[in-house]
């Protein structure tokens, strides 16, 4: 008996492997970017002072950095991307770049484990941010890339400074369980 012209029903019935594998990348961009803080939180100009000195500074920029991490990470990666558009070669290797971020970083479902050890989130942000910068240098976009990261690192620390702690757990943290997290990594009432 010939088969010629007939479906094979084995592969039929179970999903293709590409639209499982969309299907859960869609699950953890959603589960990523729940760790992102609401822009409007972020972004609420009311919350914006002045400190009152050095120490009260260090507080925000600690705790701001805790709590809006992710954020903070998009707008770092944001102005690295708008440096590199008049340099194609660089552009490629941060778009691979952004890729790896996004598996090993922002989309992730569970803590990394590298040998069967837990690597912490702060861990694969500095590694990541590391490579990142080492991938580019060799772009030979060196001017571009320095003077994106000054500027990045600028804006982070001087949003994290001025905006205050005050109403982070009230607003947003206590869906997320920050709430201890704020007591360990600066006192929240710091305005």
């Amino acid at each position: 008996m010939t088969t010629y012209g007939t479906i094979p029903t084995s592969s039929a019935s179970s999903p293709p492997a590409n639209l499982e594998y969309i299907s859960r990348a869609k699950e953890r961009i959603k589960s990523g970017l729940a760790e992102r803080r609401p822009w409007k939180l972020m972004l609420n100009v009311r919350a914006l002072r002045l400190p009152t000195g050095f120490p009260d500074a260090l507080s925000r920029v600690r705790t701001n950095l805790s709590f809006f991490r992710t954020n903070y990470a998009m707008v770092f990666l944001l102005i690295l991307f708008l440096s590199l558009l008049w340099h194609p070669i660089s552009l490629i290797v941060f778009v691979v770049m952004m890729a790896a971020w996004l598996f090993l970083y922002f989309l992730r479902d569970e803590p990394l484990a590298v040998f069967g050890r837990t690597i912490d989130d702060r861990v694969v942000l500095a590694v990541m941010s590391v490579l990142t910068l080492v991938f580019l240098l060799l772009t030979h976009a060196t001017v571009n890339i320095l003077v994106a990261v000054l500027i990045g690192a600028v804006v982070v620390v001087l949003h994290a400074a001025m905006r205050r702690t005050d109403d982070l757990s009230a607003e947003g943290g206590e869906a997320a369980g920050t709430r201890g997290l704020m007591t360990s990594v600066g006192s929240p009432s710091s305005s």
